[in-house]
């Protein structure tokens, strides 16, 4: 069988490579894999296709690989794939669940932490010799109520995190599987003083924080998001930090985040909700120059232990597609 991967880096072609079943031929691209892609004719026979959040797995990009059968996705997301296309055409789609559970909650934490106390500013005031104290007043997390928005792998380990910082902490999720306080989204916008948002991406969740629902926040409400950019509605997060409803913005995921991130060849592979690319980019540059802010590349996943586990786990769906059967581990159910 034949496996391409994109999205590919050096340390991830070394470390596969040395363990690739005999079974399997691997290719390696380090770029991504989306409409606007140049995909060699030599992979286009692959049996599986692996790749990260980059690249973008639309009916048009899909159907070119003529042999496909499995799906390899090197994240836990997968809505960056078209599942109505891979049932229809009988592909199955693996993830790597549970790798960076702990990863990102700890980040929720990081990011929150460096942008109320400042820490950004104050250590780019020490570098150049202009320190002024008062400009780095911050906030403290001891009492405030903490709202975590999905407690799933990750919201769970943030409810952990949040109360051994003594806060109290409330929480919204169908599924009750932590001790928090569980109330409606709308108690919880009324209430919190910090929201953490960790639900997946789906036809429910997509703007979950739209305009009305923003407006309604708590004033000074400081809002994390590690999920997914599409969960919020930029303008109206733009407009509500200008009129300081919301008082700081730790995000490290943005809507049209491809071409946030100088990729805008890969706007033209999405659809429906990517429709506003260009504007959200001149709003995301503007929120990126306010104090207030804190934007980061999709990173909250990127240590060496979350990395390495999602190798690990390609290598048993690797595994799992050799000897193929309907109930295998890490299967999307379709």
């Amino acid at each position: 069988m034949k496996i391409t991967f994109f999205d590919a880096l050096p340390h991830e072609e070394i470390f596969l490579s040395a363990k690739m079943p005999l079974e399997i031929t691997p290719v390696f691209i380090n770029t991504s894999l989306h409409s606007a892609a140049h995909i060699p004719e030599n992979v286009l026979d692959s049996d599986i296709v692996s790749v990260f959040t980059p690249s973008l797995l639309n009916k048009e990009v899909l159907e070119k690989f003529y042999n496909l059968k499995f799906i390899l996705l090197r994240s836990v997301g997968y809505s960056h794939v078209d599942m109505n296309y891979a049932k229809e055409k009988g592909i199955h789609v693996f993830n790597c669940p549970n790798y960076g559970d702990y990863t990102v909650a700890e980040y929720v934490f990081a990011s929150l932490l460096a942008l109320i106390r400042k820490i950004p500013q104050s250590n780019n005031a020490l570098r150049t010799g202009n320190i002024l104290l008062d400009k780095y007043i911050g906030i403290e997390l001891f009492s405030k109520t903490m709202g975590v928005v999905g407690t799933g792998a990750i919201g769970s380990k943030v409810v952990k995190i949040a109360k051994g910082f003594s806060m109290d902490v409330i929480a919204y999720d169908i599924n009750k599987n932590t001790d928090a306080e569980y109330v409606s989204l709308d108690e919880l916008c009324k209430r919190a003083d910090i929201i953490s948002i960790n639900t997946p991406l789906t036809a429910d969740t997509l703007k979950m924080f739209d305009r009305n629902r923003i407006n309604s926040l708590k004033k000074g409400v400081i809002i994390v998001n590690t999920a997914r950019g599409e969960i919020i509605d930029t303008f109206a997060l733009y407009d509500a930090i200008l009129e300081k409803r919301v008082a700081y913005a730790a995000l490290d995921v943005m809507e049209c985040e491809d071409l946030l991130w100088q990729k805008p060849s890969h706007a033209s592979g999405f659809s429906g909700i990517k429709d506003a690319c260009l504007k959200n980019f001149l709003v995301a540059n503007r929120l990126l120059k306010m104090d207030n802010v804190l934007i980061t590349p999709h990173t909250a996943y990127d240590t060496k232990e979350a990395t390495r586990r999602i190798l690990e786990i390609t290598l048993e769906n690797i595994n799992s597609c050799l000897n193929f059967d309907s109930g295998a581990k890490n299967q999307v159910l379709i």
